[in-house]
């Protein structure tokens, strides 16, 4: 059994991840470091991920960064739950999926939206990318809400991608968008994962105030 710990902070993306580790049934110890805080950027957690942001997984002496690694790690350890997808085709699309959510959604729209400083060194343009951002989320929801429809992102059960579109979804509520009004079909889809139980488990780790 490995001796597994979880990195996550309140609101991020690690909820994708974190509720991966609560499907899996694994136990692991889940330590909060805030974004909000600034305590991704300490010196401590620099020395376990240096690139200064989570989600981060260790086990043993191993540590893994990126949601879309972790949540490959994750899915090695308990094959027989599937959470990366059922069939030959299930996982290429979760993959597909991760590779698009990761890379455009989060990367890109919504790291021009709220870090727009690693886009230019004058602050003058912030604004500007954040309005070309702030375009780009808008279409990246257009294209969610065109390719949803049944319980799960991928296949008939659970995969990373559910919670990970979850917390997309919520920061779009926080920023402004009217996510219920319009988009209906991936509101509807996130009100059915954030009842699934692994979820409510991650959700009551980020809010319990125990770690």
């Amino acid at each position: 059994m490995h001796n597994i710990k979880f990195w996550f902070s309140r609101g991020s993306c690690s909820l994708a991840t974190h509720t991966l580790l609560h499907e899996s049934g694994l136990p692991f110890t889940p330590v909060e470091t805030s974004v909000q805080k600034q305590e991704t950027q300490s010196a401590s957690f620099a020395r376990i991920n240096p690139k200064r942001r989570v989600p981060v997984l260790s086990f043993d002496d191993a540590v893994i960064t990126e949601t879309p690694a972790i949540a490959l790690a994750i899915s090695q350890w308990v094959p027989n739950k599937s959470l990366l997808g059922v069939s030959e085709l299930d996982k290429v699309r979760v993959l597909e999926w991760m590779c698009w959510l990761s890379g455009e959604v989060h990367g890109q729209a919504f790291g021009g939206l709220f870090r727009p400083q690693r886009f230019t060194d004058d602050p003058a343009l912030h604004e500007s990318i954040q309005t070309k951002a702030r375009l780009r989320v808008a279409d990246a929801f257009k294209t969610i809400e065109s390719k949803l429809g049944n319980a799960f992102a991928v296949g008939e059960s659970l995969t990373v991608v559910d919670p990970y579109l979850l917390v997309f979804f919520n920061w779009g509520n926080e920023i402004g968008f009217e996510m219920k009004d319009e988009y209906p079909t991936y509101a509807d889809f996130s009100l059915r994962i954030a009842a699934h139980p692994s979820v409510i488990k991650a959700l009551n780790d980020e809010t319990s105030g125990m770690f």
